[in-house]
């Protein structure tokens, strides 16, 4: 299967927050436009297909790959690693999110939606936002909390 890609990147405030916290090894699914960690994998590399060990960080496309995304990701937190997802908030009915995302160990809902840049220009989504947590071992349900676009506790 072909990798799909998009160059939409992650606010820095929002992810230097989850990094402080978390303090990741590799952002699994990123391209050099918007790489957020020395170590990435890159769509050459295929993060599909690499194996996910430590804390990584994980900001998926939002097509119809994300399934693939999540799934190895909840086993990757099977086999000992924890993954960070940044996700869409509007898949609640979709079989992902009952397979996978109930089974995380946490879900932050982000109060507001988030601006995603491309060519370092930064728009608001036009869908929610989610920080779903798989850690280590994890088999939900999740704890629940929101967060604000900055990535704090409320």
């Amino acid at each position: 299967m072909k990798q799909a890609f998009t160059e939409w990147e992650t606010p820095q405030d929002f992810f230097d927050k989850l990094h402080d916290e978390f303090q990741f090894d590799v952002d699994v699914c990123a391209c050099h436009l918007n790489k957020k960690l020395g170590k990435f994998f890159s769509p050459k590399m295929n993060g599909l297909k690499q194996e996910w060990r430590g804390v990584c960080w994980l900001n998926p496309p939002y097509d119809k790959s994300i399934g693939l995304w999540i799934k190895k990701a909840y086993e990757a937190s099977q086999r000992g690693s924890t993954i960070v997802c940044l996700i869409q908030g509007r898949s609640t009915d979709t079989i992902l999110w009952h397979e996978y995302i109930m089974k995380c160990s946490e879900l932050r809902f982000i109060k507001d939606r988030l601006s995603f840049g491309k060519n370092k220009v930064f728009k608001r989504a036009n869908i929610s936002s989610v920080v779903a947590v798989f850690s280590p071992y994890c088999k939900g349900p999740p704890t629940t909390c929101s967060i604000d676009k900055l990535g704090n506790k409320l």
